[in-house]
Order: structure tokens, then C-alpha cells, then sequence
């Protein structure tokens, strides 16, 4: 069995907390995998800070509940404090009643399933990998219709046991 980069398991490690913190939302756990002065291009309007675009996704998905996948990643340790990865993602989307995400693009729609790509680049900072560029580009999204299928009850008691870092 090949060794795997600690580096680069660090950064896998670093990808899998960000689409859990966004999934439950938990906005200030969220900021802290992130360089202060990151970017953000291929959401609705590109962004420039951590802050900014923290508080725009709790905003924006402050009536939503998701499901983020990220699978296959490509990731290029450059440096001992730099990095770049590829990770292709699928994003299950749902609101209730009114979202800024809510523009139906058919009759009836109450959510999405997107896929794509994710480009990003790593810092390491104080020992740690952040987020310091978050690409996002779908390929593909497929608008949820219908009946929406009735949401659980939350999250479970157990899913805070890691630490955000």
C-alpha cells in the first residue's frame, strides 16, 4: 500500500470539514478554513474576504437544506505552504418558501441537483491548510420539482463530536 501525503490528506481533510460545516451550517466554524483574504468566483457574484463571502452563504442559505458531495480530488502540493486541487462536486439543493437561491427556472420548483467542478488553491497558515481561491463551475443542474420530499428532523446529536480546527 502507497503512503499518502500527509499534506495532501490534510487538504482532503480540510475539504470534507468545509462541506460538512456548510451543510449544518455552522457559519463560524466555517470562516476558520478559510484564508482572511481569500477568493470566491462562480457563485451568484464573485467575492473577495472570508467575511464577506461567510456571511453571504448564510444569507443565502438561511431557508435551505443541502447535501454537498466532493469526490475524485486532483491535488498538487506546489510548496511546503502552497497547493492547488481539483475536486468534482454534486450539490442537492432545497429551500422552503422564499430564498435569494429561489429562482425557479421551471413551475413548481423547490430546489436543485447540480454537478461540477471545484478549483481551488491552498495556503498553509500557522500550520494549517486553508481555502485561499474557491472556483466553482457546474456543469449541470437539474431543477427539483414537484412534491418536495419532507425534510428530517435536523441533524443528529452526534455530528458536532469533531472540532472545526
Amino acid at each position: 500500500m502507497d503512503d499518502i501525503s500527509p499534506e495532501i490528506e490534510a487538504i482532503k481533510q480540510l475539504k470534507a470539514r468545509y462541506f460538512r460545516l456548510l451543510d449544518t451550517k455552522q457559519w463560524q466554524e466555517m470562516r476558520l478554513q478559510f484564508c482572511d483574504n481569500c477568493s470566491f468566483e462562480g457563485t451568484s457574484r464573485p467575492f473577495s474576504g472570508a467575511d464577506a463571502f461567510i456571511e453571504s452563504m448564510a444569507t443565502h442559505h438561511a431557508t435551505t437544506r443541502t447535501v454537498h458531495h466532493g469526490k475524485m480530488p486532483e491535488i498538487m502540493i506546489e510548496s511546503e505552504a502552497e497547493a492547488r486541487g481539483i475536486w468534482a462536486m454534486t450539490d442537492y439543493v432545497t429551500w422552503d418558501g422564499e430564498s435569494p437561491l429561489s429562482r425557479p427556472t421551471v413551475p413548481g420548483q423547490y430546489g436543485w441537483v447540480g454537478y461540477g467542478y471545484y478549483q481551488e488553491r491552498y495556503l498553509k497558515e500557522d500550520g494549517l491548510w486553508k481555502i485561499a481561491l474557491l472556483r466553482l463551475t457546474r456543469l449541470r443542474v437539474d431543477p427539483l420539482v414537484g412534491d418536495p420530499v419532507e425534510p428530517t428532523d435536523g441533524m443528529p446529536p452526534a455530528l458536532d463530536w469533531l472540532p472545526a480546527r
